[in-house]
């Protein structure tokens, strides 16, 4: 089986999460991803987080089928270095602040004349254009100003971080999705290539379903529902009789049917009030009631099989550990064992999406930093000699 990215190289000058992200994404389906980091100290995610032997293990997951080279893109011999990767690249993906890449003399205008088919990936707070355009912008802002944070957590109390990185991430997709989509377009248009802008809020802002059309119609400014799913019934959290909760979905009409016939309310499953969801949404706290009474009288694991055993939608609130041992898991791939460099075991998160001809996989484990500086830069015509004057002088 071929690799459906093999043959396309990715120059990758993004650090921490979104451009990164995106670059191990094209890897692990083929891809050759060269990561440029910074001399001495590399990609600062190297030290994000829980580190083992002086390196992130975060960093095993996401860097992994990657080459790293070590360049200080302050230095001019840098410049030119990139410029002559660039050539024969079809990706390049970066993630400074608007305008860093032009002050170095390496903007869409220089790079696209040296590679007509490039296709540049620019993933920035708030975008490549617009008066926000050279603020700073991480993930948690842009999840602000997109619109998720105000809805996170319970209402009346301090807005919540989602608990992950999820506008670096989201953007990080909608990245691969814009190159995937204009290296079609270099198909079809005589090898053009084009630049991806990508902004951090812009990502989160389109995951937010009908926000804006409910203000434009009834101008009303959605607010944060706890564990609920507002306007869709029931939905919830619902604590059971050992004090776990089961999440349980019952919005289906057939499905709430099932439900309410499951935990012995026929009335409420009879009321022709309640047969769609708009009824149900007016009467959620009632419903809501009935369900909690019902699996406060049971432990968890009792009412997720009988809720199973009617087709219900329901679940339990995974951590870590129970991911770690979950058959499911394990049965579609999705823990994959590794080792890190001194040999310590790592399980790592498998490969998304599943391709069933052509399957994503990991090629190589996360380089050490500048591991394949050399072999980049001598393939690309810079002899040992120059290498060594670079590396005195700390631009390698």
């Amino acid at each position: 089986m071929t690799s459906p990215l093999k043959g396309i190289k990715v120059i990758e000058m993004g650090q921490l999460i979104a451009g990164p992200f995106a670059a191990k994404i094209l890897g692990e389906f083929g891809a050759d991803v060269i990561k440029i980091e910074p001399p001495v100290t590399g990609d600062p995610l190297r030290k994000w987080r829980m580190l083992h032997d002086g390196t992130s293990v975060w960093w095993a997951a996401q860097s992994r089928n990657k080459r790293s080279v070590t360049l200080d893109l302050r230095q001019e011999e840098a410049h030119d270095v990139i410029k002559r990767l660039v050539k024969d690249a079809d990706i390049l993906i970066e993630n400074f602040r608007p305008g860093t890449l032009e002050k170095w003399g390496l903007g869409w205008e220089v790079l696209r004349e040296i590679n007509p088919g490039l296709v540049m990936l620019r993933v920035s707070g708030y975008g490549q254009s617009g008066p926000y355009r050279d603020l700073p912008g991480f993930g948690v802002i842009g999840e602000a100003m997109g619109g998720l944070r105000h809805l996170s957590g319970e209402p009346g109390r301090t807005p919540v971080r989602v608990g992950v990185s999820i506008g670096d991430s989201l953007s990080a997709l909608h990245g691969v999705i814009g190159v995937l989509l204009a290296l079609r377009h270099r198909e079809q248009n005589n090898g053009e290539g084009q630049q991806v802008d990508v902004a951090l809020y812009e990502s989160v802002f389109n995951m937010m379903e009908s926000l804006i059309p409910e203000y434009s119609v009834f101008e009303t400014i959605r607010q944060p529902a706890g564990s609920s799913l507002p306007g869709i019934a029931p939905t919830n959290a619902y604590r059971c009789k050992d004090g776990k909760y089961a999440l349980i979905a019952g919005n289906g009409d057939s499905i709430y049917r099932r439900l309410m016939e499951k935990i012995d309310r026929i009335d409420l499953a009879d009321d022709p009030e309640l047969a769609q969801n708009d009824g149900r949404v007016r009467h959620v706290a009632r419903i809501d009631a009935a369900i909690s009474t019902w699996t406060a009288e049971r432990s968890l694991e009792e009412v997720l099989d009988a809720l199973n055993d009617a087709r219900i939608p329901a679940g339990k609130i995974y951590d870590a550990a129970d991911i770690a041992s979950d058959p499911h898991y394990k049965a579609r791939n999705m823990l994959l064992e590794s080792t890190l460099d001194d040999g310590t075991a790592v399980t790592l998160p498998g490969i998304v999406p599943k391709l069933l001809s052509t399957p994503g996989e990991v090629s190589r484990k996360a380089p050490r930093l500048g591991e394949h500086t050399d072999e980049v830069l001598e393939a690309h015509g810079f002899d040992a000699s120059t290498r060594e004057v670079w590396r005195s002088r700390g631009i390698i």
